[in-house]
């Protein structure tokens, strides 16, 4: 496996636990529709959000925000789509979250931002 699918899958791990100690339940991790993916779906009340994972093993590469472009949205919110036409319950509300992860000094600066984009 290489170093960046390692590092990612570990960012992704590293998610999961700050949303679950924040009181949501991982509902699906690499979710997939073709060859597209959503790294997180989780669920808070009737609040369902599809989770962007991003991590960057230092500060060389910029922020690791800066690859969910517009292209990457639409992947995701094709994904999404899918997923609601499958699981989606009529009073639910979902939203697009992101989460950025920075190994820095050997330890992660994770930056959650909620609903960081709309359609």
């Amino acid at each position: 496996m290489a170093r960046g699918h390692e590092l990612g899958r570990s960012g992704e791990a590293l998610a999961a636990e700050l949303l679950e100690r924040s009181g949501w339940t991982i509902l699906e991790r690499n979710f997939r529709f073709g060859h597209k993916e959503i790294d997180l779906v989780a669920r808070r009340g009737r609040t369902v959000a599809f989770v962007e994972v991003k991590t960057r093993g230092g500060t060389n590469c910029g922020h690791p925000l800066d690859a969910v472009d517009g292209r990457k949205r639409a992947q995701v919110a094709r994904v999404a789509h899918y997923w609601v036409q499958r699981h989606g319950r009529p009073a639910d509300r979902y939203r697009f979250d992101a989460i950025a992860i920075r190994w820095e000094g050997g330890r992660p600066n994770v930056e959650h931002i909620e609903d960081a984009w709309r359609l």
